[in-house]
């Protein structure tokens, strides 16, 4: 007797033409590796692609009333539908076809008569881009979760992880990083605290100056970040290693836990250092009330070169405006629902 899996994890695939003869062929050429959905019309399509949310659909350009093209359109326009991939299946092999197709949003083209190698090849791909794009979004979230979780221990909204990361990548930006590796700051910063996740709340809570004993086990916190996060071949998690590591590390060589100096500190953790400290300045804290704008700059300026990297001081007082525009979109006393961090 053969047992079947109680749930069929096979991907997901809409095939979508009006000629039945194309359906069937293509049901051959896939049926065994994926679960089909069928329709021979456009608005069958799109109510098929709401409802089920394929993991990828096979589409006829040629078809009566709402064409392959308006199709697409119409999937693309739709936050529910637009990242699922469209392949088009069409007899036609004009290159200005195919570049219509690739403006409405068509990742790929298959031309009739199909080639079943071919078929098979280009799903597979396809459907392996959506999963490196899954697992990139969901290490992301888990990423950000994990930051506001540390937050959560001394700051009741989690806010201020979403106000910060956001200033370091301004920032990041500002001094020459690319769109792509300020990005990457952005999600590594709000791992920066995440080893408070093994400080006391006695410690972490307490109203007033920590003694020397209790200062001995928050240093630590950025070790037991580091250790967290781990070694990791994803650029993402090394640079949030480092930011962890290094955020309380001072210009002058006299922060913790390794007491770097200057240049030796990595410039994500420089960058996050200022981010983070005006943030904590500007909003309360259990131990302080929040500081004024002002006040928070003239630290910033006292302390360049000393804790903090000297030229990234005015760099970052010159993007005030638009620091002070993230923290009106994020202020402290929000409402409980938490606006997404990117």
């Amino acid at each position: 007797m053969t047992l079947k899996p109680a749930t069929d994890r096979r991907p997901r695939l809409l095939l979508v033409d009006d000629e039945p003869t194309n359906l069937q062929v293509l049901r051959q050429i896939l049926q065994a590796d994926y679960r089909l959905s069928f329709a021979r019309d456009g608005d069958k399509a799109l109510q098929l692609a709401a409802q089920e949310r394929p993991q990828l659909i096979l589409l006829d350009v040629m078809m009566p009333g709402l064409s392959g093209l308006e199709v697409c359109r119409r999937l693309k326009a739709d936050p529910g539908t637009a990242s699922i991939p469209v392949i088009f299946v069409t007899a036609l092999a004009d290159e200005s076809h195919e570049a219509e197709g690739f403006a409405v949003g068509a990742v790929d083209y298959v031309t009739k008569p199909v080639s079943p190698p071919l078929v098979r090849a280009r799903v597979r791909t396809h459907l392996s881009l959506v999963r490196v794009e899954d697992l990139k979004q969901s290490r992301l979230e888990i990423v950000q979760r994990l930051g506001r979780a540390a937050e959560y221990k001394d700051n009741e909204t989690g806010l201020h992880v979403i106000r910060m990361s956001h200033y370091a990548r301004l920032l990041a930006l500002a001094v020459g990083y690319s769109e792509e590796d300020a990005d990457e700051l952005l999600h590594a910063a709000a791992m920066h605290d995440i080893g408070k996740i093994g400080v006391p709340d006695a410690v972490l809570l307490k109203k007033g100056p920590l003694d020397a004993e209790q200062w001995e086990v928050m240093r630590r916190h950025p070790q037991m970040g580091g250790d967290i996060i781990g070694e990791h071949g994803s650029t993402l998690l090394q640079m949030a290693r480092r930011v962890a590591l290094t955020h309380h590390e001072k210009w002058d060589g006299s922060g913790y836990p390794q007491g770097l100096k200057g240049e030796e500190i990595a410039l994500e953790g420089r960058i996050v250092a200022i981010a983070d400290v005006f943030d904590a300045l500007t909003n309360e804290r259990p131990y302080k009330p929040a500081w004024s704008v002002e006040q928070a700059v003239e630290l910033l300026q006292a302390q360049a070169g000393r804790h903090f990297d000297p030229g990234l001081v005015p760099v970052f007082i010159r993007l005030l405006p638009e620091i002070l525009r993230i923290q009106a979109q994020w202020p402290e006393k929000a409402a409980a629902a938490l606006p997404p961090a990117a």
